[in-house]
């Protein structure tokens, strides 16, 4: 279920050397869960959340980072309690070495294990607010169907779910996998912090250079040769050996409970990466089994909403959460 940013464009000019300076500062939590070494950057005080402001946790896309949320959640007129966690393999969530792959399932584990557990501080609620991002808005949009009394309102960014693949290909697709595992993988270093915010500022050309800057120095770290490495288990390359099931996952979100919110990017466009396998519109048809759901746009805005339009994506989600 690996969603990936848009195709690269032409590298654009190096930022400028001034970063982007929050306007909520995080601070950081570690803390075990199922054999990971897990951080979770957390905005605000739980003391303030109610019943009709409960936390909002907000889980990110694939090859992302917990402080790519930093823009959105400055955007945001109210001040929340936010958790944010680095998935497994992400930022600075750590996993074993001999990890070789990653399974979709762990995630909703994982989540499970976060909304858990106590060193977080959640308050005394019986839910949350739910966000997740391309990857993981495929995680909270399976969540909420199979813990549907854990969420009062979902937000949906992009995670799109995957082309239908019949069962025939599963042999292929097992064999892939197999021949994947003998191969080593691995993520480019970068000379530089510049050279980070150039490569992230070519992904999406609507990275402003100031954002690029401040999220280069979260999304990759220097080693003790002075490369800046990507904060992202190169084994998350690895094709995954099971099949999409789409019948599944519609099983779960038809049993979703809280009102959905599903945000789509205008310039957004799913042929970059299935081709004519999935559409829009085909998206849009799966969504017709959640119980209630409603579609947004933005404009000017492709697939990295929170980081093109933080500001107009922040007005949609308080207007949606209040």
């Amino acid at each position: 279920m690996n969603e990936h940013p848009s195709t690269p464009a032409p590298t654009p000019e190096a930022p400028a050397t001034s970063p982007y300076c929050p306007r909520r500062e995080s601070r950081s939590l570690h803390l075990p869960i199922r054999g990971v070494n897990y951080h979770v950057r957390l905005w605000g005080d739980p003391s303030r959340c109610s019943a009709d402001r409960p936390a909002l946790v907000l889980v990110h896309g694939w090859m992302d980072v917990a402080a790519s949320w930093q823009f959105l959640v400055d955007a945001l007129a109210q001040d929340r309690f936010i958790v944010a966690p680095d998935w497994r393999g992400f930022g600075h969530s750590r996993v074993p070495a001999h990890t070789d792959c990653y399974w979709f399932p762990d995630y909703l584990a994982d989540l499970e294990a976060l909304l858990r557990a106590p060193e977080v501080g959640w308050p005394a609620l019986p839910h949350i607010d739910l966000l997740g991002h391309s990857m993981g808005g495929n995680v909270v949009m399976m969540y909420a169907g199979v813990r549907p009394s854990r969420i009062r309102r979902l937000i949906n960014l992009e995670g799109f779910g995957l082309p239908e693949r019949p069962a025939d290909q599963a042999p292929t697709q097992y064999a892939k996998w197999l021949d994947e595992l003998t191969v080593p993988q691995e993520l480019r270093p970068y000379d530089s912090a510049q050279g980070v915010a150039r490569r992230l500022m070519k992904n999406n050309p609507r990275l402003s250079p100031d954002k690029a800057a401040w999220l280069a120095e979260h999304w990759a770290e220097p080693d003790p040769q002075g490369r800046w490495n990507i904060l992202g288990d190169p084994a998350h390359k690895r094709v995954n050996p099971t099949l999409y099931r789409v019948g599944e996952v519609l099983a779960c979100w038809k049993r979703i409970s809280a009102p959905v919110m599903s945000v789509v990017g205008r310039q957004t466009d799913l042929s970059q990466w299935w081709g004519d396998r999935y559409s829009l519109g085909q998206y849009q048809e799966r969504l017709q089994v959640v119980p209630q759901v409603r579609s947004e746009w933005i404009e000017d805005c492709g697939h990295m909403l929170h980081h093109d339009q933080p500001e107009v994506l922040a007005r949609l989600i308080e207007s949606f959460l209040d």
